[in-house]
Formats: C-alpha cells, structure tokens, sequence
C-alpha cells in the first residue's frame, strides 16, 4: 500500500486529482481511496494498492504538477527524528556565498557552489576552492554576515520546535559552517549540530577547514547513529534542497526537497515546491492547533 498526501491549493485541483486518480489506473496502480484528511485544511490523502513509489510521483508530476505532497509506503506518523540541511533550507542562503559578498568574491564563489549544489562538482574540491578563496578575510564579516545576510526559511522555527514538542529529536547537519550553523541552530530550536569549521588564525580567515570534512556522507552517517540511538522504531524526517543531501533524504522515511535542484528533487518522496516549511506538518498529519508558534 502507498500513501500519498498533498497540498490542494491549486484553483483546478478536483480536475487534476481525477486524471491523477484514471491515469494511475491505466497504468495498473489500484486506488482504494481518495478524500481531504479533516483538521488538517487542504490536505488530501490518496491510498494506492501494489504501487510503486517513482512510478506515483512521476503521475503527480505530469497530472499536478509542482506542488506540495508526500508518499510513503507505510502509515504516516510524526517522526521521532528530524535532520535537517542548514543552507537554502533551514535558513534562505549560502552562507559561503553572502560571506564571500564581504570579500567582493561573491560572483565567483556562488557559481562554484550553485554546481556544486546541482551535483555538477564533486562537493568536497569545491567547497575546498571556495574556503580557499577567503583566505586572510576578517572573522568579524562573519559576525556582521549573520546579522546582515541570514534569514531563516519562511515556516522553519515552527517546524523544528513544532516536532521538538511532538518529542522528535532535532538535528542541522551542514556542509556550511559552525561559525553560522551554531547561531542558526540556537533560533531555530534544534538539539545538536554538525557542520564544516573554518580555520581562524590571528582573527583572520586561513583559507583552510580546521577538522573534518562534514559532507554528504557525514549527514548520512548523523542520521543513521542518531536513528539507531532511538532504536528500530524511531520514524525520520529528513529535509535538503542540494545534491549532497540525496543519501540523506534517501535514508529517511519522509525524505522532503526544498525547494530542490532537480537531482534532489528527484530522490525525495516529499516534495515542498509551493509552500513554506509548514506544509510538512501538514502532511505530516499535525493540525495547526498543534504547531508551535513564537
């Protein structure tokens, strides 16, 4: 059985939903119900017998188009679990990219990082050249770049701190930086974070990373020890919009693309492609009433 859910807020909506609905069944996909979920506005719920999760989402693609929605082959529940990417998802930029605006090299950096990004560069040589680049910059632009630059992700307090209260464990695993992911992670409400760490040396940028590396592998790795921690039940949010995210969101039992480049896009079985972070504790299954909100 899947079970697809999504956001119906689109002024056509019953039409597209009925050739979504003939469209699975040519195609040999048996739907055993289609109705709106009550308590939770404009969230509709579709249960698929002996379907296949590409082969659903490729019809929501073609029949609905961009939108909001998430399949799962099991029952659908609040995770216990939520890891999150920091950059274009949690917060609204790169901070590599803002911070390099301090060093007049932002045009150069952000078009290594948008490759990067749509898994045209491998993650690590080019997140290498681009720390590189800002060799000898103050640390103080960091400080200036947070106040200035960083905005949070409309709807991602209320996410985080929403699940926090649901008793879900909270985690921002980045490729960015601690110097940033640190503060992100305060306003935000997550428990812990793993990130990259820029070196500093004299109050100045180094050029190079002090520790590890914290990459694609790493948020694979952070999600499956923190999963394990929570034992065998424990249910996984995961959110990204990059290609370094896909083990992650693949890993995941609700794996959600923001807003995502198209290879992230493709991987996930939660798409956010309309709405603000909010719409995950819709499809979740969370009433507003229940959302934390500051």
């Amino acid at each position: 059985m899947l079970i697809a859910r999504l956001i119906a807020d689109q002024p056509d909506w019953e039409t597209r939903l009925r050739e979504l609905s003939d469209a699975l069944a040519s195609g040999g996909m048996d739907v055993q119900s289609i109705g709106a979920l009550p308590d939770l506005g404009a969230v509709w719920e579709l249960r698929v017998d002996d379907g296949d999760k590409v082969q659903l989402l490729a019809a929501i693609d073609t029949h609905i188009g961009p939108c909001d929605c998430l399949v799962s082959g099991a029952q659908i529940e609040v995770p216990t679990l939520f890891v999150s990417d920091m950059d274009s998802t949690m917060i609204g930029q790169e901070c590599i990219d803002e911070l390099a605006d301090f060093a007049g090299l932002k045009d150069q950096i952000s078009q290594i990082t948008e490759r990067a990004m749509q898994g045209e560069l491998d993650f690590e040589s080019a997140l290498l050249e681009r720390v590189g680049l800002l060799e000898g910059l103050e640390e103080g632009a960091i400080e200036r770049c947070l106040a200035e630059r960083i905005v949070p992700t409309p709807g991602a307090e209320v996410l985080t701190r929403t699940l926090k209260a649901k008793g879900a464990r909270t985690v921002l695993v980045t490729g960015g930086f601690h110097h940033f992911a640190d503060e992100v992670a305060e306003w935000l409400g997550f428990d812990r974070v793993v990130g990259n760490r820029l070196g500093v040396s004299e109050g100045k940028l180094t050029g190079r990373l002090d520790g590890p590396i914290s990459d694609a592998s790493t948020k694979l790795a952070t999600l499956r020890e923190e999963a394990a921690q929570l034992g065998e039940s424990a249910r996984v949010l995961g959110s990204g919009d990059g290609a370094n995210d896909i083990p992650m969101l693949e890993a995941a039992d609700y794996g959600f693309a923001y807003r995502a480049k198209p290879k992230a896009r493709a991987m996930a079985n939660g798409r956010v492609d309309r709405g603000d972070l909010t719409v995950i504790l819709s499809l979740l299954g969370i009433p507003k009433d229940d959302w934390v909100v500051s």
